[in-house]
């Protein structure tokens, strides 16, 4: 099994998410990205336009995003 990330790079974060279903719908100083559930509802995700992402808060995006916590290392390493 694959450790969690502790700071990740911006890029290989959102390649990450966009592998598990998400893609961006805006950028700014915030990245939007969304994802369409197989039942129709969306599952939106904003998250800080920054070089790297602390670890607190990529664990928390992977909460708001519905994302097992067991299934993220494994797609961040595909990434």
């Amino acid at each position: 099994m694959s450790k969690f990330p502790v700071d990740a790079p911006k890029g290989k974060f959102v390649k990450a998410l966009e592998s598990l279903g998400f893609r961006i719908v805006r950028e700014g100083n915030h990245i939007a990205m969304v994802r369409v559930n197989a039942d129709g509802t969306r599952t939106p995700l904003t998250m800080p336009n920054h070089r790297n992402i602390k670890g607190s808060t990529l664990r928390a995006l992977i909460s708001q995003a519905g994302i097992p916590r067991a299934d993220f290392p494994g797609a961040y390493e595909k990434a």
